[in-house]
């Protein structure tokens, strides 16, 4: 699958397209087919790896996950063991790690199912954009 991806910490220019692996959903985990991911201050944050005190959490000399991305909007492909509460086809939006991709995991606690009246691209700002506004 296509993902962007960063192999060090700096301007927007360190993100590149690269082929990588398809995600698998662990236990409680959901597998998502990612329409629309958003851009906000925490990604530029974990891009720039500053401020430095960042970087103990999330790697110290390059990003411990390659693709960046926090929030995303989609369909879920697979579900994991344990996963309860959506299945193949159902439309969702939340947080997870590396939404900047075709596919990506993120726990089922951290997804809701999509309204209706919203677009992928507004689900996806909601989780981080859309709780800061707050």
């Amino acid at each position: 699958m296509k993902a962007i991806v960063q192999d060090r910490y700096g301007p927007v220019d360190v993100l590149r397209l690269d082929e990588v692996d398809r995600p698998v959903p662990g236990r409680g985990e959901v597998l998502v087919r990612v329409h629309a991911a958003a851009v906000d201050q925490g990604v530029w944050h974990l891009v720039t790896g500053l401020p430095y005190a960042l970087r103990p959490a999330f790697g110290l000399r390059a990003p411990r996950v390659r693709t960046p991305g926090m929030d995303l909007a989609g369909r879920v492909e697979a579900v994991g063991p344990d996963v309860t509460r959506v299945r193949p086809g159902d439309e969702v939006y939340g947080s997870c790690q590396g939404s900047f991709a075709e596919y990506a995991c993120a726990k089922e606690d951290a997804l809701a199912p999509k309204p209706e009246g919203l677009g992928f691209e507004e689900a996806a700002t909601v989780p981080v954009s859309g709780v800061t506004a707050l």
